[in-house]
């Protein structure tokens, strides 16, 4: 008689332990999916917060949809804004498209972008664009040039509108900016030659 509620009390255990198993997995669940919530409900409350931001992810996920275009124009040679004028600048640009239909836009265009970084180039002097932070702000100054034609060309001036001290408005900003540079046709420029003489 002694083996029978031996055998009983194992006979139960297993179903007991059964019992404790589902009710773990069930409450990992539970909580699982309470944070899968709080995290979407957070998502939300910012997206709400802040307008622009359901437009960033589509507009990164277009600067990368492909490989890029490159488009290289003529080389320039222009003379720089060194006393005496005998210091030239031999340049060649290169600019990086969003895609291919982007250089048949960018082509009708041609002339007035390349007068434009004609004019910016003579502007400089030869110890402004021999060192490397000279060379990025007139890569910068040439993209901003560039974009005119397209609508864009974004100044520093408007940048100063935007209170310094107002985080969000600052943000709102730097996004407008980054959807509105994501819809033009050319997203930077690269220097193929740069000969100061």
């Amino acid at each position: 008689m002694s083996a029978k509620p031996a055998e009983a009390a194992a006979g139960a255990a297993p179903p007991k332990s059964k019992k404790t198993l589902i009710i773990i997995v069930v409450a990992v669940l539970v909580l699982a999916l309470g944070g899968v919530g709080a995290v979407l409900f957070l998502n939300k409350q910012r997206a709400a917060a802040d307008p622009d931001a359901e437009h960033a992810a589509p507009v990164a996920e277009a600067a990368q949809a492909g490989p890029p275009v490159y488009l290289p124009l003529d080389s320039m040679v222009v003379n720089l804004a060194d006393p005496g004028g005998e210091r030239v600048a031999q340049i060649g640009i290169t600019f990086e498209l969003s895609d291919a239909k982007a250089s048949d836009k960018v082509k009708q265009y041609l002339p007035t972008i390349r007068s434009s970084v004609l004019l910016l180039v003579s502007q400089r002097t030869s110890a402004e664009l021999l060192v490397r932070e000279g060379k990025e702000k007139l890569a910068t100054d040439i993209l901003r040039e560039s974009l005119r034609p397209f609508g864009g060309g974004h100044d520093e001036e408007e940048d100063a509108d935007v209170d310094k001290k107002d985080a969000k408005a600052m943000a709102r900003a730097a996004k407008r900016k980054q959807r509105l540079m994501a819809s033009m046709p050319i997203q930077n420029v690269l220097f193929s030659s740069f000969i100061v003489q």
